[in-house]
């Protein structure tokens, strides 16, 4: 079926700077991205956690939790990697105009899809965090036992096994996880959000 001639964007009543005024705090999304096990599923929750707790709003979209029902229909395959990432903005897109805080948990590999999301945001509001943890620590820690499947050939185009990971040229935030505790990667990205004053 091809694409309809006949939609209309409607502008909402109540607006994104209003949804600011409101709940204190502009909105954005948090990208955190990197290799498999390099932490930001944990991270990108703590950081969820936090603002929970401090009263703003914010969301978590998760990569495997996305593609339990969003993109069930998507395979790891290089094209379906990129339809996935563009919906993951698009989403991301409407939970900042929704006035919300939104960490996105994907390993999104390549650079291209990256800029892609990046560009569907107003300047600041697209926030690239690089978890950089090295291939053997992600492997070590293979809370999923991926990588072991993968070496063994049971998963096809794992990322830093059998497909690219394409690192960031110029993420906002970068973030040794295997040096950086939970606690001081989180004091790290707080401290962005009020610099850029996002809380």
């Amino acid at each position: 079926m091809g694409k309809s001639n006949h939609i209309t964007w409607h502008e909402s009543t109540v607006t994104k700077h209003d949804r600011h005024q409101l709940n204190g705090h502009k909105s954005c999304v948090l990208w955190f991205t990197g290799l498999s096990g390099s932490g930001k599923s944990t991270l990108a929750n703590a950081v969820d956690h936090m603002l929970f707790q401090q009263g703003s709003q914010s969301y978590v979209l998760d990569g495997d939790n996305v593609r339990h029902g969003l993109n069930s229909d998507l395979s790891f395959r290089d094209e379906d990697r990129k339809e996935n990432i563009r919906r993951i903005g698009e989403v991301a897109k409407l939970f900042v105009d929704s006035g919300q805080i939104v960490s996105s948990a994907f390993i999104s590999p390549f650079r291209e899809d990256r800029d892609l999301v990046r560009n569907m945001f107003a300047n600041e509001e697209f926030i690239e965090i690089f978890l950089n943890c090295p291939i053997q620590v992600c492997e070590d820690r293979d809370p999923k036992g991926l990588y072991k499947k993968a070496r063994k050939g049971e998963i096809l185009h794992f990322t830093g096994i059998s497909s690219p990971y394409e690192r960031p040229f110029y993420p906002e935030i970068i973030i040794e996880t295997n040096n950086l505790s939970v606690e001081q990667s989180i004091s790290k990205i707080v401290g962005y959000l009020k610099d850029k004053e996002i809380l």
